[in-house]
């Protein structure tokens, strides 16, 4: 296994299958935990680390001289501290270049100019303060850092930056892809507001990565490209990030690599729908976040509202990993083309081509039109709560599903609430599906391809009927009857789940619990935990209800038709991990 290390981190993954998901393997661990009787292969939670770099902390930097640098409306712009004369001022327009003494430098940056710049070479690592400056170029970036190093960029007061709607003075062997761009690292830190506005490119762009840490507020967007992207990696370890995006097939957050949140809040809204990108010569979608290789999500809040036709909330080429924090997606726009066209694009809500793990935090997706996520690969989910609605499948896995833990709710108005195109288990956590009606089912694995699903533990409550031909090693029972817009208690043991069914779905009800439950229609539950978008309550109690005559539910002539659903796979099987 080839072993990567980023220039701020590397990547460890622990647990199943880590080896084959991801390229930045290097710890070699496959270690497995809790996986005692797990049919389904899933022997405990795979994991993504990422352990930083120590040298992305500015104040471990010690800078050798600081320069001001004050724009001025009504004239030139001022320096001072610049006595090795670095800097040359032409009007607003200036030009830092620190090639020849090697220094590592910081430059303060304020005033206000709206025909200038700040441009700057360097082969060492600089910090650029704006301390409430305003620079507007109407002919390219407002700041463009030529430098290969790492960029400390410290917020305070509020700065405002913007471009213009062409570059007209980008010099033909320099790249300038933004309204903010950086050749290296950019490292935002501090506690003011930096507003960033692009009409012409991308908001804030670095061929290296970009990292938020501590308390920054950015507010970055723009009309013509990515509101904010790192080709290497884009790390939100802090700050508050609000990232726009209007144009088509760009993205709030981008990365060739690595997209990771280990803190702050951010909120992304992107509008553009599909565009042919003349480069790679194929139809693009916007998307709220797109990460190529690999997405994770650590801690922190992510929310994003993707309104543009064929758009995506997040998306990635390669495994997303959901390993804590709140994420909450809503795709609202509808498919673009015919689906038997190559040039069409789905509205979907979380999609990776790769495998999909869950195992702690809040994720919630909803998806007005396609899948609400969708995996090309696996998905395994061993602990957290998600919360998935769509028109079409609510979770779909173009192999394996596993759900060994955590609480999952999948709605569909239109399709399956689970759907696997490998063998799908439910061996844990608690499980509340929802299927449309007939052909389509609440939980379907794809039995026309050989393979299975298994109902080996955990709780569910099903509205719409199982695959048929399913393994039930533990009981299931049915009622063949339930009431719309109601709420429905579950006793197993001592505990007790509240689930409210919705105004439209298929016929019959399905239950399981590891001992027989007790059910109950038209309960008011109380206390407890609420869950699913108001769809249950965990560990709470409940007045009132009649009992449900329940029957033993079994797997060859059941609710779920041969076959069960099958309508809007990804194609594919995949069995076991």
């Amino acid at each position: 296994m080839k072993k990567l290390v980023f220039p701020l981190a590397f990547l460890v993954l622990i647990g199943t299958g880590c080896a084959k998901d991801n390229p930045w393997n290097n710890s070699g661990d496959n270690t497995a935990n809790n996986g005692a009787g797990s049919t389904s292969g899933v022997t405990g939670s795979t994991t993504a680390e990422i352990y930083e770099d120590e040298e992305d902390m500015v104040d471990n930097t010690q800078f050798v001289r600081t320069i001001s640098i004050v724009f001025s409306e009504s004239g030139s712009a001022t320096v001072t501290g610049d006595d090795k004369a670095i800097v040359t001022v032409n009007g607003n327009k200036v030009i830092a270049n620190n090639t020849s003494t090697k220094e590592k430098v910081k430059y303060e940056l304020s005033g206000s100019t709206s025909n200038g710049y700040f441009k700057v070479y360097s082969d060492n690592k600089q910090a650029i303060v704006l301390n409430s400056v305003s620079i507007t170029n109407p002919n390219g970036a407002a700041i463009n850092n030529q430098g290969h190093k790492r960029c400390f960029v410290i917020v305070n007061g509020t700065s405002t930056l913007a471009d213009g709607s062409s570059y007209t003075e980008t010099p033909a062997d320099e790249d300038e892809k933004a309204a903010f761009f950086s050749e290296g690292q950019l490292i935002f830190s501090g506690s003011g507001t930096l507003n960033v506005t692009a009409k012409g490119k991308s908001g804030i762009t670095s061929d290296d990565y970009v990292r938020i840490v501590d308390a920054p507020t950015i507010n970055v967007s723009s009309s013509a490209g990515h509101a904010l992207r790192g080709k290497d990696a884009v790390i939100i370890n802090g700050g508050a990030l609000t990232a726009q995006a209007s144009a088509h097939m760009k993205k709030g957050v981008a990365s060739d690599s690595l997209v990771l949140f280990n803190g702050g809040v951010t909120t992304i809204n992107v509008t553009g729908g599909v565009a042919y990108d003349d480069d790679d010569k194929e139809y693009k979608s916007s998307a709220g976040v797109k990460a190529d290789q690999l997405f994770v999500m650590n801690a922190g809040s992510l929310t994003i509202t993707n309104t543009g036709q064929g758009g995506k909330g997040i998306s990635g080429d390669g495994p997303g990993y959901f390993q804590g924090g709140t994420v909450d997606v809503s795709v609202t726009g509808s498919n673009y083309g015919r689906s038997s066209s190559d040039n069409s694009k789905s509205a979907k809500g979380i999609k990776f081509d790769g495998n999909i793990y869950i195992s702690a935090g809040s994720v919630s997706s909803k998806a007005a039109n396609h899948e609400a996520i969708e995996s090309k690969g696996k998905i395994e989910i061993t602990g957290g709560t998600v919360y998935a609605q769509s028109k079409d499948d609510a979770i779909n896995s173009a192999a394996m599903m596993a759900i060994t833990g955590g609480s999952v709710c999948a709605y569909s108005t239109g399709n399956d609430g689970l759907d696997a195109n490998g063998n799908l288990y439910i061996e844990g956590g608690v499980v509340y599906a929802i299927g449309a009606g007939s052909p389509e089912v609440a939980v379907d694995a794809n039995t026309e391809g050989g393979y299975k699903l298994y109902v080996n533990g955990g709780v569910l409550f099903a509205i719409g009927g199982l695959e048929n031909g399913a393994v039930l090693s533990q009981s299931c029972y049915q009622s063949t009857s339930w009431n719309k817009g109601t709420w429905y208690s579950m006793s197993v043991g001592n505990k007790v789940y509240s689930f409210k069914t919705p105004s439209s779905g298929g016929n019959g009800l399905v239950v399981s619990a590891p001992s027989q439950p007790g059910l109950y229609s038209g309960t008011t539950p109380s206390g407890g935990t609420g869950a699913f978008n108001g769809m249950a309550v965990f560990d709470g109690s409940y007045s009132g209800g009649n009992a449900v005559s329940l029957s033993t539910y079994t797997s060859q002539g059941g609710m779920g038709g041969p076959g069960g659903g099958g309508g809007g796979r990804p194609g594919g099987g995949g069995g076991r991990p």
